[in-house]
């Protein structure tokens, strides 16, 4: 089975960088749309905790560049498997369009000697997780739930 090695989500959203930013950023936000996980973001480090409090992930900050741009690093240290690959990234972009709207657009890569990742974050993984943060910035409440 062939796996993308970079791939690339683009989703609009009614909402201004700033609360996009948020709502990747804070915990608070995390919480209600990317699978139960609080996930911070400092310009350091990308912490990410199951609701258990077990570490989902945990991975340096390359670029943190509020409100339109963080660079990280990705483990899945959820799942043994994947978890002993390689690290990959993702990469988020805020740019505002018209209208009150943003395009924000998600590249996860560097997923080349990572197929287990890149399976798990293909399709439904990541638009899922995006579609929740629209939902949730949109009408303030989860897509599920």
């Amino acid at each position: 089975m062939s796996t993308t090695t970079t791939q690339v989500s683009t989703i609009f959203i009614r909402a201004t960088p700033e609360q996009i930013w948020d709502a990747i950023t804070r915990p608070e936000f995390t919480a209600d749309y990317f699978h139960g996980s609080r996930i911070t973001i400092t310009a350091e480090r990308r912490a990410s905790l199951a609701p258990d409090g077990s570490v989902r992930g945990d991975t340096a900050v390359e670029l943190f560049d509020p409100p339109r741009r963080l660079v990280h690093g990705w483990r899945s240290l959820y799942d043994p498997a994947m978890a002993a690959e390689p690290e990959s990234r993702v990469t988020w972009e805020i740019d505002p369009v018209e209208g009150g709207v943003c395009r924000l657009t998600l590249r996860h890569d560097r997923l080349e000697r990572a197929p287990l990742t890149a399976r798990e974050v293909s399709g439904a993984g990541w638009m899922g997780v995006l579609s929740g943060l629209k939902t949730l910035l949109e009408t303030g409440r989860p897509l599920y739930g």
